[in-house]
């Protein structure tokens, strides 16, 4: 056996084909993650026309071929589902013309390594924006083993991919199952204002113990805060104990998000004296309770809606108060508690499969040229 190194443009065929005919629509229009992962677009499509759209049939490629501010990878995917999907005309697409030479699973493995997001990036050209255009993935020079070493190494990354899937279909039926109780406790039971149920507190970190200052992200957890605190006096600052909430009204509208964090852990955090601390006051409710019901969309798209008219946009905590929530019985509460801290284990253990996908395709490619010998040239 040896290994036979190709220009990866002799082994794979670019791909136009268009929407025309209007066969596809906005359910199989796809945008690409950085994971290099087909996803939901975000891209506003409100009276855009899908005409122009390019056809990613399975088993092909697509890929944006800018690559500045793309947090140093290249945004490209595999369909590796039955389904034809569409994507913006700027986009391009391609699949692998050589399958006798060239496994698609194969180079998808060689595309999702860091070592191929640095080589794009390296090769990537322009002045405002950096690109690395369909000449520049020609342009490749990959090495290959033969169909059998190729077909071995893809076994293994099918078989984790297939594990993190069978964990994403279990993420969806939980959701699914929380979405549901949640919409029948929505319009059946007593609401109460978040001022019925929260209360303020302002402990301050009297004896600076603590040092390390956190904020909250858009995601609804705590983080390192990114403020410079040189000189500042940590002693003003906010104490959060454990079940307890740091909630600021700043940028709600702008960001579409209600800024809330419940603090989980069992040492007290500090917070800047602009966030407020609130805690539960009434014994009927679960503070994860409100939490879940905080981490939901559509809270989000209430705060937006209730947010003020300032450039910041913010929910002040007078409207915030006055926000309602249902509150069904504590039994009622700590089910849809257990499900969703189910769904959150299964959600970070697919993450963690997913990420060790990622690792474990520079081993699969090195282990694959290993096996395969020594390398030959060929046209």
């Amino acid at each position: 056996m040896a290994l036979a190194k190709y220009r990866l443009g002799d082994l794979i065929q670019l791909c136009d084909d268009r929407n025309y005919d209007g066969e596809y629509s906005l359910e199989d229009l796809k945008g690409i993650s950085i994971q290099k992962r087909f996803m939901e677009t975000k891209a506003n499509m409100e009276d855009v026309s899908l005409s122009p759209y390019i056809l990613v049939e399975p088993d092909s490629f697509a890929y944006v071929t800018v690559t500045s501010r793309n947090g140093e990878k290249i945004t490209i995917a595999h369909n590796t589902s039955a389904q034809t999907y569409i994507v913006s005309s700027s986009y391009v697409v391609f699949k692998v013309k050589r399958k006798s030479l060239l496994s698609s699973d194969y180079l998808f493995m060689y595309f999702n390594r860091p070592e191929f997001d640095r080589y794009a990036r390296f090769h990537s050209w322009g002045s405002a924006r950096e690109t690395f255009d369909w000449d520049a993935m020609c342009d490749i020079e990959i090495e290959l083993p033969d169909m059998d070493v190729q077909q071995k190494y893809v076994e293994i990354y099918r078989s984790m991919v297939a594990n993190q899937q069978s964990y994403e279909r279990g993420l969806e039926e939980l959701k699914q199952t929380l979405d549901i109780l949640i919409d029948e406790i929505k319009h059946s039971v007593e609401r109460k204002t978040v001022a019925e149920l929260l209360t303020e507190v302002d402990d301050r970190n009297d004896s600076g113990e603590i040092t390390s200052v956190q904020g909250i992200n858009i995601t609804k957890q705590f983080m390192p805060s990114v403020a410079d605190t040189n000189g500042v006096n940590l002693k003003r600052y906010k104490l959060v104990r454990k079940g307890q909430f740091a909630y600021s009204g700043m940028q709600t509208g702008r960001d579409e998000c209600i800024r809330i964090a419940l603090h989980q852990g069992e040492d007290p955090i500090i917070i800047s004296p602009a966030y407020t601390v609130l805690q539960v006051k009434d014994p009927a409710v679960l503070s994860e309770y409100v939490m879940i019901w905080f981490s939901r969309g559509e809270s989000d798209r209430h705060g937006w809606f209730m947010s003020d008219a300032s450039i910041r946009s913010n929910l002040d905590l007078d409207r915030f108060y006055e926000t309602e929530l249902p509150v069904p019985e504590m039994s009622i509460q700590r089910a849809i508690v257990e499900i969703y801290n189910a769904y959150m284990m299964r959600r970070n253990i697919s993450e963690r499969l997913r990420s060790q996908i990622k690792e474990i395709c520079p081993i699969l490619i090195r282990g694959s040229l290993e096996n395969g010998g020594s390398t030959q040239w060929q046209d």
